[in-house]
């Protein structure tokens, strides 16, 4: 391929307020070309997520460089490298690529086979955009550090598992609820403040509601005593870890698990020792960052996702299509997620 042929694309050159018009910018770059295991893919829906603004506002590139942001996609594979077997030209894949690489605001983008998974087949492109940096993160959060038990879809055995999610409604939430109701047994308490989204819970499986701007235990405790729920045995902790710290060790059976996702300044791990309960921290880009050795894991967890959607098990999680994929519309995006107010998953699609 061509490699002086020039695509478009929406970076940005320094961390800037996103009320400025330079804080996104289109740009022209030149197209990549495959090789090794890369796929080239051309890309044609996103989905924004809260590490594009994060790494917008703290990780600006080198001077007189410009950063491609975005880390969801959908695409086409149009050319591969020589070591690629997973994957031929043609193929519909949906994958959240590597911190590490240029992201997916982009014509085209290279992304290692073994971290992208087969589209949904009864999704638009736009739909499926919505999921696969969730859905990773879900995944590896519920079935590798809180050991939550899996089991077939069209099992409707109840465990002794119950998981309290704080965030049930942001992107994370709305994925790791589903899939807890659809491949698990365990009962889900989802965290909510505001009617629509406490509704948007609700619809997606959650067995009970809480507010998290009101103290949890009080409204666990009358779960407990008045709805036949058991101690919380998990927590899927999604944002506020820090403020809800200590009244996790309260709610947990010893033994119990948290994992969290977010980025608290400091936690007195110690207070959990009484109870001997263990704290996972979930990052879905620490395989494709240091290049792990079961990367494909990536790869095979998509693929199950996909499944089960087509299966009409999960369904979407988006909540807003902004159209075209531009610095205007992706400049909207950051500001809707920067404001904590987004419910669902914000994507856009095409380039013209």
């Amino acid at each position: 391929m061509n490699t002086k042929s020039q695509m478009k694309a929406v970076g940005f050159e320094r961390s800037l307020p996103i009320s400025n018009a330079s804080s996104l910018i289109d740009i022209q770059l030149p197209q990549p070309v495959a090789k090794g295991r890369d796929l080239l893919i051309k890309v044609d829906a996103v989905a924004v997520n809260p590490v594009d603004y994060k790494v917008r506002q703290l990780m600006p590139p080198a001077e007189g460089e410009q950063k491609i942001l975005g880390w969801d996609a959908v695409g086409e594979v149009i050319a591969v490298g020589d070591q690629v077997s997973l994957f031929a030209p043609g193929d519909k894949v949906y994958y959240a690529g590597d911190l590490t690489r240029p992201g997916s605001n982009a014509e085209y983008q290279l992304v290692d086979e073994r971290i992208a998974g087969a589209k949904p087949k009864s999704l638009s492109n736009a739909e499926a955009a919505a999921l696969p940096l969730t859905a990773i993160t879900a995944y590896e959060l519920l079935f590798e550090h809180l050991a939550i038990k899996p089991q077939s879809p069209d099992s409707k055995e109840k465990s002794n598992e119950v998981i309290l999610v704080i965030g049930a409604a942001g992107g994370v939430g709305s994925i790791l609820v589903q899939l807890v109701k659809s491949i698990t047994g365990a009962t889900v308490i989802g965290t909510a403040s505001r009617e629509a989204s406490q509704q948007w819970v609700k619809n997606l499986g959650a067995d009970h509601v809480v507010d998290h701007t009101k103290p949890l235990k009080p409204q666990i405790d009358s779960l407990i005593e008045n709805e036949g729920v058991t101690q919380v045995t998990h927590i899927a902790s999604l944002n506020s870890t820090e403020s809800y710290f200590e009244t996790y060790i309260d709610l947990l059976v010893p033994f119990g698990k948290i994992a969290m996702i977010d980025d608290p300044e400091s936690l007195d791990v110690m207070k959990m020792k009484p109870k001997s309960i263990s704290l996972h921290i979930e990052f879905m880009y620490a395989r494709s960052m240091f290049n792990a050795a079961d990367m494909i894991e990536q790869h095979q967890l998509l693929n199950r996702v996909s499944d089960l959607i087509d299966r009409g098990f999960i369904k979407t999680t988006i909540g807003k299509n902004l159209g075209v994929i531009n610095a205007q519309n992706l400049r909207t995006a950051h500001e809707e997620l920067e404001s904590g107010k987004a419910i669902g998953k914000i994507v856009l699609e095409n380039f013209s």
